[in-house]
């Protein structure tokens, strides 16, 4: 968390209260004629704020407490902000320190707004989110009896967290699913392996990067390293929610010897900071493709963005979430905070990632790919089962041994079907998965014509 300092909040609602009682009056609301208020605009807006307060505290039908009432204010203030910027009262930085700090229960689940609807961005692999089918793009309608209309994101994540071994109930919105879902998840203590790698036809390395802890870097190098006969690489940051800014400047730096991976813009200019390419240990030549869809956000829409402005990698598969802005935790006192979004996310290009996402360079829907055998050898297995099958009838049984070594085969068969190595991505698996057949084949044709060197 980064503090920064309160005098700015106290000074102004000083000035509100200072005008106030000097005025006593209310000043005619104006629409706003640029986006920066000059002096006396501040000013007018600070007495509305106050003479409205006052009326609510003389004339409203019910007491109120002055201190309850500034609150609902200032939250509502954050909230029309944008979707991440929140007012924590007492109870609620307390909880933010308890989760920072403690253990908890949860769902593995990534959510965010998307057109003021609570979204799934991705549930994370192995959580008890995605055992229980919780999915990508599902809109969060309740989370147990109370509806998420109105609520921000830290209220709904508040809900969903909880002890270990308790039960959640949410009722979501599915595309393509006629009525909503309820979907019943029990709370567990959140443990993710971020990388997952695999082999494809021998020469292929595939990556799966579930979310960017403080491990990545480190795993992707021993991965790589472990497998020195890869001649291209598959990174898949399908439903990755983000992470660890550091660990996704240091991914991509790993194929980008030089230039700015991303930036981070604000108004504040110690907020203002690039990220660069280091030439030291970078892997030029080495054909990369990345995939993402609906689910990659923030940190994983950088990787795949800046890969993509460098001409590094082809990034494959459906448009990002859309998530590229900084927030920082500011205390007011003791026990009191804002969340506040400070700075944007830019990518090499200069383009912003907020609300915009990553478009791939390949467009890809998630779906499989029916296979279907060539029919000519088809008919040639065929004919060999018929004369198989003549033989028999003119031998009129078959041979000891040839009844043995079909006993052989078929214990063969059925060892090997027991026994699935889980490094590796049978071809059987690459059909049923669209996006990676799709991955895959592209990568093999910039192996084949070593377009994977800059």
């Amino acid at each position: 968390m980064i503090q920064k300092s309160k005098k700015i909040i106290i000074a102004g609602a000083l000035s509100a209260f200072a005008a106030a009682a000097l005025m006593g009056t209310f000043a005619n609301a104006k629409e706003p004629h640029s986006k920066s208020s000059n002096a006396k605009e501040k000013l007018e807006a600070y007495i509305k704020f106050t003479q409205i307060l006052n009326l609510i505290e003389s004339q409203y039908v019910d007491d109120i407490n002055t201190s309850t009432l500034v609150d609902k204010a200032l939250k509502g203030l954050m909230a029309n902000l944008d979707a991440h910027s929140t007012f924590m009262d007492t109870k609620a930085y307390k909880d933010l320190t308890v989760q920072t700090k403690g253990e908890f229960g949860g769902l593995g689940i990534s959510i965010g707004m998307k057109d003021g609807a609570l979204t799934v961005i991705a549930p994370l692999d192995g959580t008890p989110a995605y055992k229980a089918g919780v999915k990508a793009g599902d809109i969060i309608l309740k989370i147990d009896d109370k509806a998420t209309l109105g609520m921000n994101i830290d209220e709904s994540v508040k809900l969903m967290r909880g002890k270990p071994g308790t039960p959640v109930m949410l009722t979501i919105i599915r595309k393509n699913e006629l009525k909503p879902l309820k979907i019943k998840i029990v709370r567990d203590i959140i443990k993710i392996k971020s990388v997952h790698a695999k082999t494809i036809d021998n020469n292929v390395l595939y990556l799966h990067i579930s979310s960017f802890d403080q491990k990545v870097v480190d795993e992707v190098k021993k991965a790589i390293q472990a497998h020195p006969k890869a001649k291209g690489i598959v990174l898949d940051l399908r439903n990755n929610p983000g992470g660890l800014l550091d660990q996704a400047v240091g991914l991509v730096d790993m194929f980008v010897d030089k230039g700015v991976i991303v930036s981070q813009k604000g108004k504040v200019k110690s907020e203002n900071i690039e990220y660069k390419a280091h030439s030291a240990d970078t892997d030029r030549h080495t054909p990369v493709v990345t995939l993402v869809n609906g689910g990659s956000a923030s940190a994983s829409e950088i990787v795949s963005g800046a890969l993509q402005d460098f001409n590094r990698s082809v990034v494959i598969g459906e448009k990002t979430f859309g998530k590229g802005s900084v927030q920082v935790v500011m205390p007011i006192g003791k026990d009191e905070a804002l969340k506040l979004t400070v700075a944007r996310y830019y990518l090499p290009s200069g383009r912003t990632i907020q609300n915009v996402g990553v478009t791939p360079d390949i467009i890809v829907h998630t779906g499989k790919i029916d296979f279907v055998e060539d029919p000519i050898l088809l008919k040639e297995r065929d004919l060999k089962k018929h004369l198989q099958s003549e033989l028999e009838k003119i031998d009129g049984k078959k041979s000891e041994k040839q009844k043995s070594l079909k006993g052989k085969e078929h214990n063969a068969t059925d060892s090997n079907s027991t026994k699935a190595d889980d490094t590796v991505i049978t071809e059987e698996q690459l059909y049923k998965d669209a996006q990676l057949k799709s991955a895959v084949d592209v990568l093999k044709a910039l192996i084949i014509t070593n377009k994977g060197k800059q």
